[in-house]
């Protein structure tokens, strides 16, 4: 492999590409899905300059989970936008890591979104196991601080609040309902991360369109054409679902300030109750032709409290 290109933030180039017109959504512009395909993406690359190769490949014998994902978005990326990664390692323990990632516009390098990843690695069939050699000196070598844009703004840092789901998601909606597919499942047959926020965004409107109604109707200047999108998500893996494994995701709607809405979304089995995942994420209600926020005013607010979950 050819020597990496290191960027002036400390990370290296790990993903070059750009935005299809099939990957946006009715928004005008990349889903949040394919955000996190491009960041899994990456992770290979940099896993494999740094000493491991094929750490997703099926005939590995080392491999990584994610455990927790926190992405910022800070611009759109609209169709045929080209783009690249860097990305490094924030943290290194024994059978650990942490990375932080930053996806860029190519054309005036402006960020488009942020990544911070925790990793831990595991065999192929998910027992806990140290990291490898060389991998620790490698990635030592490729370290990279967490600039102040990849840090939480609006999302909690701390442990995931834990549920006996699905009892205790009575007072959530549910918005999707389905079964993991092989085209959702790595080399190992275990659920991408990529898959998680794919049926959020699929099923979301159920639970938001009343409540950008709510804010477009209250706004001070009313747009003609609306939407939404997501300023910042905090993605916690739980369990390990695998292809052929049920889904459902339950979404609650906690909270908004002048400008955002405070969403919380839980991926369980329907069956059997275990939870597969939880997510926290903050959206706005988008301005599609002026491809600006719609404020909340005070009258929206009080309009949007009786559906806050309480």
């Amino acid at each position: 492999m050819s020597e990496p290109e290191h960027d002036m933030s400390g990370g290296v180039e790990v993903w070059r590409g750009g935005v299809n017109t099939w990957e946006c959504d009715e928004m005008g512009h990349m889903n949040t899905r394919f955000y996190v395909a491009r960041c899994m993406e990456g992770l290979s690359v940099l896993f494999a300059l740094a000493g491991l190769p094929g750490l997703f490949a099926h005939d590995a014998t080392a491999t990584a989970q994610v455990e927790e994902m926190h992405i910022r978005f800070h611009r759109e990326a609209q169709s045929a936008t080209p783009l690249y990664m860097i990305a490094g390692f924030s943290a290194l323990g024994e059978c650990d890591a942490e990375i932080v990632a930053l996806l860029r516009r190519d054309i005036d390098g402006a960020l488009a979104a942020t990544f911070r990843i925790v990793l831990s690695a595991s065999t192929p069939a998910g027992d806990p196991i140290a990291w490898p050699t060389p991998f620790p000196d490698r990635a030592t070598a490729l370290a990279m601080e967490v600039p102040p844009e990849a840090r939480p703004r609006s999302v909690n840092a701390g442990p995931a609040p834990s549920s006996d789901a699905p009892s205790a998601l009575g007072a959530h909606r549910r918005i999707a309902l389905g079964s993991v597919a092989t085209s959702d499942c790595d080399a190992f047959g275990r659920m991408v991360p990529q898959k998680f926020l794919g049926a959020v965004a699929d099923g979301i409107r159920g639970l938001t369109a009343p409540l950008r109604e709510i804010v477009a109707r209250y706004a001070e200047t009313v747009p003609e054409r609306f939407g939404g999108a997501v300023l910042e998500s905090r993605i916690v893996l739980v369990g390990r679902p695998r292809a052929g494994d049920c889904f459902e995701v339950r979404s609650a709607f906690t909270g908004a300030d002048s400008k955002t809405l405070f969403l919380e979304h839980w991926m369980v089995d329907p069956v059997g109750g275990q939870v597969w995942g939880y997510m926290e994420s903050v959206a706005i209600v988008f301005d599609l032709d002026r491809r600006k926020i719609v404020g909340i005013t005070e009258v929206a607010t009080a309009a949007l409290r009786p559906l806050m979950l309480r």
